[in-house]
């Protein structure tokens, strides 16, 4: 990339706080607009961060490549389009965002700015849902960076707008947003006992689709980054 990595950390943390603003925000407006029914609130907040994601993606990707994702940010770093160096100071650019804009959110519903988390999100079927749609979402990018760049914006969003309906977890696919969602107390939240099984799912749901994406595009998936990114290691 040929932006300056302060420039480049600042517009990842800022299209994080967008998306969980956007995530929490989203969640609050829905339940208040439609007591009693879980399946239009879940629409809210599902059509709302598919929407959100694809703007940022096409506003932030050409500065920092807009991952807003420590799992994508590894991605990147295994198939060459970002430095192992970088991968470090991306996550936390990454967690900052997160955690403005889930304070952004409760501030902007006249909430407590200091919340802990009272949704349980818990048990195998939430963990292989986890695993399953962070899997589906490093897939999606890497297929389409491979073939067709151009559409990773839609695609992504598309994919995320989706997989809030298919999964039982409702597809956080995002350990630092796992974590920092933690940290309110409305329907997007998660309890902080929770957070290590969705974490783990999804470095699990990443290394294998870092291994799909070697064999279906081997030329864009040089194998020694694979390797690294299931290892969790610098290549």
């Amino acid at each position: 990339m040929t932006e300056p990595l302060s420039r480049r950390l600042v517009a990842e943390a800022l299209g994080s706080a967008f998306l969980l603003a956007t995530v929490v925000g989203s969640s609050i407006m829905g339940a208040a607009l439609s007591p009693g029914s879980a399946a239009l609130a879940l629409f809210v907040t599902s059509s709302s961060t598919g929407a959100m994601l694809a703007v940022l993606i096409w506003l932030f990707g050409p500065v920092s490549g807009a991952h807003l994702n420590p799992l994508v940010s590894l991605a990147f770093a295994a198939i060459g389009q970002l430095k192992w160096r970088d991968v470090a100071p991306y996550c936390l650019a990454q967690l900052a965002g997160f955690l403005i804009g889930i304070w952004a959110a409760h501030a902007m519903f006249e909430l407590p700015i200091l919340q802990l988390a009272t949704v349980a999100r818990t048990g195998p079927g939430h963990w292989l849902a986890e695993g399953i749609a962070t899997f589906g979402l490093i897939l999606v990018i890497l297929g389409c960076v491979a073939r067709t760049p151009t559409v990773v914006p839609a695609a992504v969003g598309l994919y995320i707008g989706a997989a809030y309906w298919f999964t039982a977890s409702t597809a956080f696919a995002n350990p630092a947003m796992t974590v920092i969602r933690a940290f309110t107390a409305t329907p997007a939240g998660i309890l902080p006992g929770h957070v290590a099984g969705f974490v783990i799912a999804e470095f699990a749901g990443a290394a294998a689709a870092i291994a799909a994406g070697r064999y279906f595009w081997p030329a864009a998936m040089p194998s020694a980054g694979a390797e690294a990114l299931a290892r969790g290691l610098p290549a």
